[in-house]
C-alpha cells in the first residue's frame, strides 16, 4: 500500500511539525509558474494524447535511465534512441516492466518522491509499484492518457500552471509556440533564448551553426558586429513570443572583457576553426558578457547553468547523443570567474542575472556574499542533483544568512518530465515550510512574516525575478 503522508517533509519535532503545517496550507494551492525547463512546446501546440507510460514517465527522463544503466541496465532496452538509428525496444509494456522490476533502486531518491506522487495524485494509484502490478499501473495509466482529461493542456490547467517556459536553441524558429499561440489557448507557454549552438565552439556543428544564424537573421555572421547583430535579432524574435529570459549552460562561469579591437580578432579565429582550447574558452567568457549586454537593453534575465562536465562518457555520447544522463558536476569558481563581468555591468540599472551551481561548497563562500551585495545577481534554485529536499535544506541554510530569501528567485523544476512538475513544487514548498518553522520556533522570525516569506518563495519572487 502507498500513502503519501499529509506530513511528508515536515520536522519531526512536534512545535515545529504545527508550523509548517500552517505555513504550507497557506501556498500549498497557489498557481506553479515554471520559468524556467525543458517540457516541449510541441505537447502544448499539437495537443495530443501521450503515446503510453513509459514514452511519458520513462524514455525521456534522464533522472531514470542513468540509475538505471548505473546498475547494468542498458540504455536501449529502456527505449532510448540512439544517435544511428539502431534498434531499441520500442514496446511501451517491456519497458514499463523492466522500469518496475527495478523501482527499488530509487529507495530514499527524490525520483521516487517525485514518482509516488504523480502516480498517486495524478493517476490516482494507492499502490506501491512492482514487478508483480507493473501491468496493472501501465494498464491504468495507459487508459487515461487515452481520455482528453490526460492532453498537455489539459493537465497544464489541472496542475495551475500560470505560465510555463520551454528552452529553444537560437535556431529555433519557434513555429510550435506560434501554433499555440494562434490557437487562441489561454495557457501561457514562453520560449527562453537558449544560443549554446552558436555561442560554444566545441557544441557539434558549431561553424555550420553560424552559417544557419546569418541565415535566419540575414546579418552577417562572418564578422564580429554582424554575429552579435544576429543574436540581438534571434533575442528580438524570442521576445516577440513571450521570452522574458535566456539560458547558457556553459563548462564554467569565466567571463571576460575584451574590447572590441580584442574580441573582433578572437571570433575571427573561432569562426575559421583556427581557435585553440583557451582561445575557445576565452570566446565563450566573452559571450556571457556580451550576453549580460545585451539583457540590458532588452531586458531578457540572464540564466548561467556552470559547472557540468557534459557528456561525460564519449562512447555513450557516440552512441546515444547528448543528454543522456553522463553529465557529472565539477568544481567551479563564481569569485573570480565572474569578476570580469561583474566590472563591466555588474552594477547596471535593469540588469538581472540568475546563477546557479553543481558545486554546492560555494552556497556560503562565494554565490550567497556576492548576490548579497551586487544588485545584478540573484541565486537560483538547488539544480539538478541537489533538486532535492536535502539539497534544498542545505541552500537555506547556506545562503539565507548572508543573501536573505529576497536575493533568490524562489523554485524552478527544470524538468523534461511534463507530470513530475507538480511534485517537484510540492516538496519546494514543504521545504521551505520546513525551514521557516524552524526559524519561527527559535524565535527568529515572526508568525505573520513566515506566511508571507512562504508565500513568496513559492509564488512571487519567481514572477519577479524572471519579469513574468
Amino acid at each position: 500500500m502507498m500513502h503519501l503522508n499529509d506530513d511528508r517533509l515536515f520536522p519531526s519535532d512536534p512545535t515545529e511539525r504545527g508550523i509548517a503545517r500552517a505555513l504550507y496550507a497557506g501556498i500549498r494551492d497557489l498557481p506553479l509558474v515554471s520559468p524556467h525547463g525543458h517540457t516541449e512546446p510541441r505537447w502544448y501546440a499539437e495537443n495530443a494524447n501521450f503515446p503510453d507510460p513509459a514514452r511519458l514517465l520513462i524514455v525521456p527522463d534522464h533522472y531514470i535511465f542513468r540509475m538505471l544503466f548505473s546498475q547494468g541496465v542498458r540504455l536501449e532496452d529502456l527505449g532510448v534512441p540512439t544517435v544511428d538509428g539502431a534498434p531499441v525496444e520500442t514496446d511501451g509494456r517491456t519497458i514499463w516492466r523492466l522500469f518496475a522490476k527495478n523501482y527499488y533502486l530509487f529507495r530514499g531518491t527524490p525520483t521516487r518522491m517525485w514518482l509516488d506522487h504523480t502516480f498517486a495524485t495524478l493517476f490516482g494509484l494507492d499502490e506501491l509499484l512492482t514487478e508483480a502490478n507493473a501491468d496493472r499501473f501501465y494498464d491504468h495509466i495507459a487508459a487515461l492518457l487515452e481520455t482528453d482529461g490526460f492532453r498537455p493542456r489539459a493537465l497544464f490547467e489541472r496542475f495551475n500552471l500560470e505560465v510555463i517556459s520551454t528552452t529553444d536553441g537560437a535556431l529555433d524558429d519557434l513555429k510550435w509556440h506560434r501554433m499555440i499561440r494562434d490557437s487562441g489557448w489561454n495557457g501561457r507557454v514562453v520560449p527562453a533564448y537558449r544560443p549554446d549552438a552558436v555561442v560554444d565552439p566545441d557544441f557539434e556543428g558549431f561553424l555550420g551553426n553560424l552559417d544557419k544564424l546569418a541565415d535566419i537573421s540575414g546579418a552577417d555572421t562572418g564578422t564580429w558586429s554582424g554575429y552579435l547583430d544576429a543574436h540581438r535579432q534571434r533575442r528580438a524574435y524570442f521576445k516577440s513570443y513571450g521570452a522574458t529570459s535566456s539560458d547558457h549552460g556553459h563548462p564554467s562561469a569565466a567571463t571576460a572583457n575584451l574590447s572590441s579591437q580584442e574580441a573582433g580578432p578572437l571570433f575571427d579565429k573561432v569562426r575559421t576553426g583556427k581557435a585553440d582550447a583557451a582561445e575557445r574558452a576565452l570566446f565563450r567568457a566573452q559571450m556571457l558578457t556580451e550576453m549580460a549586454r545585451m539583457s540590458i537593453d532588452d531586458g531578457l534575465v540572464l540564466q548561467i547553468h556552470p559547472g557540468s562536465f557534459r557528456n561525460h562518457s564519449p562512447a555513450m555520447l557516440r552512441r546515444f547523443g547528448r543528454d543522456k544522463g553522463f553529465d557529472i558536476p565539477q568544481r567551479t569558481d563564481y569569485v573570480g570567474a565572474l569578476k570580469p563581468l561583474l566590472d563591466a555591468v555588474g552594477t547596471e540599472p535593469g540588469l538581472s542575472i540568475v546563477l546557479f551551481t553543481l558545486d554546492e561548497s560555494t552556497y556560503a563562500r562565494e554565490l550567497a556574499p556576492l548576490a548579497g551585495v551586487y544588485p545584478s545577481l540573484k541565486l537560483g534554485p538547488p539544480w539538478w542533483f541537489h533538486d532535492s529536499p536535502e539539497g534544498m535544506m542545505r541552500f537555506r541554510e547556506m545562503a539565507t544568512e548572508t543573501a536573505g530569501f529576497y536575493n533568490s528567485v524562489g523554485f524552478n523544476d527544470d524538468t523534461r518530465a511534463f507530470p513530475s512538475i507538480p511534485a517537484r513544487h510540492d516538496v519546494a514548498r514543504r521545504v521551505d515550510c520546513a525551514f521557516l518553522a524552524r526559524l519561527v520556533a527559535e524565535h527568529r522570525l515572526n508568525a505573520d512574516e513566515a506566511h508571507e516569506v512562504a508565500k513568496d518563495l513559492a509564488y512571487n519572487l519567481v514572477k519577479s525575478a524572471y519579469r513574468l
